[in-house]
């Protein structure tokens, strides 16, 4: 669940607009922190695809 669709039950705002410390604090909260899996699945085919392409040049 994203927090663009919950209000906050201390101003009835929605909790996007951070309009009070309840909902500046749940909306730091619930932004995302650190890598998303598709980006460790992106970099992860990306080495493979470097690993793969080393290897064929070291052949030739």
């Amino acid at each position: 669940m994203t927090y663009d669709r919950l209000v906050c039950a201390n101003c009835a705002a929605p909790v996007a607009e951070g309009r009070c410390p309840v909902c500046r604090a749940n909306r730091e909260r619930l932004t995302p922190q650190g890598p998303t899996p598709a980006m460790l699945l992106t970099l992860a085919i990306a080495l493979l695809a470097t690993l793969a392409l080393l290897a064929v040049v070291q052949t030739a």
